[in-house]
């Protein structure tokens, strides 16, 4: 049986109407990352934190996943392959399209967590469906403000060392949607065998510098999966 690991980001979920952040009309052309995406900016004004969290839940349960994802989830089902996702994106769209081994580095919109303590299980908790929007005073089970369970710039990703022994235990690794650009997810590449193929399917030119061969797929995330399913079943 072949592993199969994935590693997504933005661009994979950009095909179902997500903002990417660095696209320009993404999302840090409203926000500063300073100011929403850090420890230091939830000190200063919560509120602000928690009503962007709460558009982007909106914006996530407004999309649906695309082919590309879909495509990757139906390749779970095939016999002949052990298929892993890491992704860099904190929706779940991986796991709404069928996907069951997904691995979040940096967190997932659809969970709170304490503000004092954020990675620990005990106050970690999915929002149900109905009720996604966090208000001030919501509390934690420790008795602290409800934050969303998202790694922010600053923080240790805690899922970072499970995501390196997948990487390192691939037999064909595919990279979709990300820049390769932003650490420490960038550096899983440096995880993967040498005997092990690397596809990189992204519709941009991408500069990468890897000693790691690579076959650039330059398409999106569903035109490239689709190429992708015909190179590993000819």
């Amino acid at each position: 049986m072949q592993r199969i690991v994935f590693l997504t980001g933005a661009g994979m979920s950009a095909e179902s109407g997500i903002n990417t952040f660095r696209d320009s009309d993404g999302l840090w052309e409203q926000y500063r990352v300073e100011d929403v995406c850090t420890p230091e900016g939830w000190m200063r004004d919560p509120a602000l934190v928690t009503n962007f969290y709460n558009q982007r839940r909106r914006q996530t349960l407004e999309a649906q996943p695309n082919q590309g994802h879909q495509l990757i989830a139906a390749l779970e089902q095939e016999p002949d392959f052990d298929v892993h996702v890491i992704t860099q994106n904190v929706d779940d769209l991986h796991e709404r399209a069928g996907s069951s081994r997904v691995l979040h580095l940096h967190g997932e919109l659809n969970k709170v967590t304490s503000s004092h303590r954020p990675n620990d299980p005990r106050y970690i908790r999915t929002l149900e469906p109905g009720q996604w929007e966090v208000k001030m005073g919501d509390q934690a089970a420790d008795g602290s403000q409800l934050r969303p369970f998202i790694v922010w710039f600053g923080e240790s990703v805690p899922n970072l060392e499970q995501a390196a022994d997948l990487s390192a235990a691939a037999d064909l690794y595919v990279v979709i949607g990300t820049s390769l650009n932003v650490y420490p997810a960038a550096g899983l590449t440096d995880y993967v065998p040498q005997h092990a193929p690397i596809y990189l399917i992204d519709p941009k030119p991408v500069r990468w510098n890897s000693n790691h061969p690579f076959v650039h797929i330059q398409k999106g995330a569903s035109e490239g999966m689709k190429e992708l399913i015909k190179i590993l079943k000819p």
